[in-house]
C-alpha cells in the first residue's frame, strides 16, 4: 500500500452530517424512551447509520447523550430592542421555541429522573437552555432598574423565576401552547416591579 493509500485509510474526515443525524435521534429518543430503555443500536437505526459509526465518535451512551445535550444551542436570542416589555416577551417565546424544538419538557423529566446517575445529563439541558435564558432576562430587568423603570429594591432572580414559571406551570396543567402566556407573564411581572416597595412590618 503506498503512503498516499495509507494515508486515506487512516481516517477519512468525520461526516458533519452524521454526526447531527447521530445526536439528533439520541435526544429525541433520550425524550421518548427515556435514559435506561434507550439503547445505541436504536440510535443507530434512527439516524441510519451503522453502529459501529456511532462507537467511533463515542464510546458509551453516557458519552453520547451528554455530547448530544452539549450540542444544543440556543436559536439566535432576539436582538435587544428599546422597550422592555417587548424585550422579555420575545426572550420568553425564543425559550419556549428553543425547548420544544429539542422535545424539552419530556428531557427535563429524564434528566431528572436520571440525576442520582448520570448528572451531567441535566447540569448541560440546565446550561444549554435554562441558565443562558435566565441570563438574557436577567440583564433587561437590570438595564430596565438602572433607568429607574422598575423598583430599585426589585428581586431580580426572583422576577426570572417568575416570568419563566409560567411556561412549566400551563404544561403541567394542560395549558401548554397558550398563546399569550409570554405576555400575561411579564404584564404580572412588570406589575409588581413597578409598583411600590413592600413596607416593612
Amino acid at each position: 500500500m503506498s503512503g498516499t493509500e495509507t494515508k486515506a485509510a487512516a481516517g477519512r474526515p468525520r461526516s458533519a452530517e452524521k454526526d447531527t443525524a447521530i445526536l439528533q435521534a439520541a435526544l429525541e429518543l433520550l425524550a421518548s424512551q427515556g435514559y435506561t430503555r434507550m439503547s445505541l443500536s436504536q440510535v443507530a437505526a434512527a439516524a441510519q447509520v451503522s453502529k459501529s459509526t456511532i462507537h467511533l465518535r463515542w464510546k458509551t451512551k453516557a458519552d453520547l447523550l451528554t455530547a448530544a445535550l452539549a450540542a444544543v444551542r440556543m436559536t439566535d436570542a432576539p436582538p435587544p430592542g428599546g422597550d422592555l416589555r417587548t424585550n422579555l416577551v420575545n426572550v420568553l417565546k425564543d425559550f419556549a421555541a428553543t425547548v420544544e424544538r429539542v422535545n424539552g419538557m419530556a428531557l427535563i423529566g429524564t434528566c431528572l429522573a436520571e440525576e442520582a446517575h448520570t448528572p451531567e445529563l441535566l447540569a448541560l439541558l440546565r446550561e444549554r437552555t435554562v441558565l443562558p435564558r435566565r441570563a438574557l432576562l436577567r440583564e433587561a430587568l437590570e438595564q430596565a432598574r438602572q433607568a429607574g423603570r422598575i423598583r430599585e429594591d426589585a428581586d431580580l432572580e426572583a422576577a426570572v423565576s417568575a416570568l419563566l414559571g409560567p411556561f412549566y406551570a400551563d404544561h403541567m396543567a394542560g395549558r401548554g401552547g397558550h398563546p399569550q402566556w409570554a405576555e400575561q407573564a411579564v404584564d404580572l411581572v412588570l406589575t409588581g416591579l413597578r409598583g411600590e416597595p413592600a413596607r416593612p412590618k
